[in-house]
């Protein structure tokens, strides 16, 4: 799958810890199956940001989720809600999927290079599978091309 110049250079920006701009929003789509995961996606990708993870949250709200980058395992300690996980590799490829994980588990998932947490019945509403390809935008792009007007407006 080609890779475009901006999405490239977006990935770059989040994933360079003193680059990552603050408070950046994500929609994430599922190209394989033309779904969309999440629309209000935020990125962890600071240690602080990763160690922090949903925790002291109630709740996540649907279109909501958390992109944490790089990551390979994670925990639902201490959290009130159970999540779905997305693990991904480099090429935005699904590794490996958990759904409806509740409080005080542990997942992993050693070749994954990020996951998503995201709210529970994620996976199972967008009947999303292990090898589907996801894709990432920005998501005051993503709700711009939705209301019909070009980026260049």
């Amino acid at each position: 799958m080609h890779i475009g110049p901006i999405f490239r250079e977006l990935l770059n920006r989040l994933v360079r810890r003193h680059k990552a701009a603050p408070n950046i929003r994500l929609q994430i789509s599922n190209l394989t199956r033309q779904t969309v995961l999440a629309t209000c996606l935020e990125v962890a990708d600071t240690g602080e940001t990763r160690r922090k993870g949903l925790l002291g949250r109630d709740r996540l709200a649907p279109g909501e989720g958390l992109w944490i980058v790089p990551c390979e395992a994670v925990h639902t300690f201490w959290m009130k809600f159970p999540i779905d996980l997305v693990y991904l590799n480099r090429k935005n490829q699904i590794r490996k999927l958990r759904s409806d994980v509740p409080p005080w588990r542990l997942s992993a998932c050693l070749s994954a290079h990020s996951v998503l947490e995201l709210p529970s019945g994620t996976i199972c509403n967008t009947q999303t599978r292990r090898g589907d390809t996801l894709g990432f935008t920005s998501a005051s792009l993503a709700a711009v091309r939705s209301e019909g007007f070009s980026a260049d407006s």
